[in-house]
């Protein structure tokens, strides 16, 4: 009653009352109010990976308990040395000799090369060198204000002479096979970098730009290496698991057609983390750029820890589609287009090269890395957030800096050099203690290697906004 007659009499006398203040936080509530709500896309995409991880996991954990500290605990080899059918006898052929008396071997008896704490504690030299450089990489990246220099010098110089020299080592260890791979790969690599050697100066800005970026947003890596440790306990599961496998008799090559499905699963794991890293990292920056500083007052209320709830569920499933594509597509279009301009005036090659090369940029328009921007702001699909990301490129004319920037490529060589430094170092130890499965160890520990420092690379925010 009161409140009323005194806002009638003070109309009445000419003299409002001035308008309260609205309280804080109305504005940021009213503008979150103003913006759509998030939907989830490509849930068909998440539930297939958390089906992967429960089918995987489980698979991991059979696989490492069946011959840890006893040999084939649960009798899995039975249906691994199958052997096949007898083939009919032709006239003539001489009886086969009659079987001899099978020798039953105990398991608790089982030699240490049939174990899988044997082969584990390579894994976990793996998982700790590859740690230490991821975390050399992110001091030399986000540590120095030159970071992109010195990242980008390491990476172009040393990749080729690594591979090289571990070319050497495999020859010398009679692994003909994986000398050959590795001596075409430095070739190849050193004939790439000689293709784009003139557009490092302008990759070295992106990076410097980048770093500069990551020095003034220190809670971003601490998202980081949160997701690193989510990774690690990944890996203990996944080196239990291989471990196991490593050790078991397998005929025909078989061990090795099981590593490589398991690698394609953790491929897939560490580029969904690595992707999600690069969604959180991706809303962080852009919403710093678009309120024009951390600081500001019209920045909203603890956006770091908005950005990770948008990247682990609504835009989740989305992750996980273009983690399986975008990374092949793009090395794929990386090594057409430096074939491409190497070509000359070979005019049938570069037809055919030319056919392949609209195939790639097709799909590119449909998967790219630019696409987990659009995803962090807007939250569409991965689909629909890749054609919009291209399309404002070509919209805004700046496809051609896109085109020149090499910083995709030179994060990309940090990672392998970093895997090859992780595998070499594990492969060594195997070579002198179980020669026998140096190579399987060491180009498994390589992967493991390649994803932890994968890790840190999308942290850098190199995407243009």
């Amino acid at each position: 009653m009161s409140t009323s007659s005194s806002s009638s009499s003070s109309g009445e006398s000419g003299n409002p009352s001035p308008p309260q203040a609205p309280p804080p936080g109305a504005a940021s509530g009213a503008a979150a109010a103003a913006r759509p709500k998030r939907r989830c896309h490509d849930v068909f995409w998440l539930v297939v990976f958390l089906l992967h991880l429960l089918v995987f996991g489980g698979a991991l954990a059979l696989a490492g308990l069946n011959r840890f500290r006893i040999a084939d605990r649960f009798n899995i080899e039975r249906y691994t040395n199958q052997t096949a059918a007898p083939r009919s006898r032709s006239a003539g052929a001489p009886e086969p000799a009659p079987p001899g008396p099978q020798v039953k071997f105990s398991p608790e008896k089982a030699p240490a090369s049939e174990l899988t704490e044997t082969y584990w504690k390579y894994y976990g030299v793996a998982g700790g060198t590859g740690t230490v450089l991821a975390w050399a990489w992110l001091a030399a990246a986000a540590g120095r204000r030159d970071g992109g220099k010195v990242v980008m010098r390491a990476a172009v110089h040393s990749l080729t002479a690594y591979l090289a020299v571990v070319s050497v080592l495999c020859f010398w260890g009679k692994h003909f096979f994986w000398g050959v791979a590795l001596a075409v790969g430095a070739a190849l690599h050193f004939l790439y970098v000689m293709s784009v050697l003139d557009r490092f100066p302008f990759t070295m800005l992106v990076l410097q730009k980048a770093v500069r970026m990551v020095w003034e947003l220190p809670d971003v890596m601490r998202v980081a290496y949160a997701f690193v440790l989510v990774m690690l306990c990944w890996m203990a599961l996944w080196s239990f698991g291989v471990s196991g496998i490593v050790a078991m008799h397998i005929p025909n090559g078989g061990q090795w057609w099981l590593v490589l499905v398991l690698s394609v699963s953790l491929f897939w794991t560490g580029a969904i983390l690595s992707n999600t890293v690069h969604v959180i990292v991706s809303g962080m920056v852009f919403l710093v750029l678009i309120h024009g500083g951390q600081a500001a007052a019209s920045m909203p209320p603890k956006p770091l820890l908005k950005s990770l709830q948008y990247a682990v569920t609504t835009s989740f499933g989305s992750i996980c589609y273009g983690s399986l594509f975008t990374a092949a597509i793009r090395t794929l279009r990386w090594e057409i287009r430096g074939i491409r301009s190497k070509i000359g005036s070979n005019e049938c090659l570069l037809c055919c090269v030319d056919f392949f090369f609209h195939i790639v940029e097709t799909l590119v328009r449909f998967f790219n890395k630019y696409a987990y921007v659009q995803i962090a702001v807007n939250g569409q699909s991965f689909n629909r957030s890749a054609r919009d990301a291209w399309e404002l490129f070509q919209s805004t004319g700046i496809e051609a800096l896109i085109a020149y920037d090499c910083s995709g490529a030179v994060l990309l060589m940090s990672t392998i050099l970093g895997g090859l430094i992780t595998g070499t170092c594990t492969g060594v130890w195997t070579y002198f203690t179980q020669s026998e499965k140096a190579i399987m160890v060491g180009s498994t520990s390589m992967l493991m290697g390649m994803i932890l420092l994968h890790q840190y690379t999308y942290a850098t925010p190199r995407t243009p906004f």
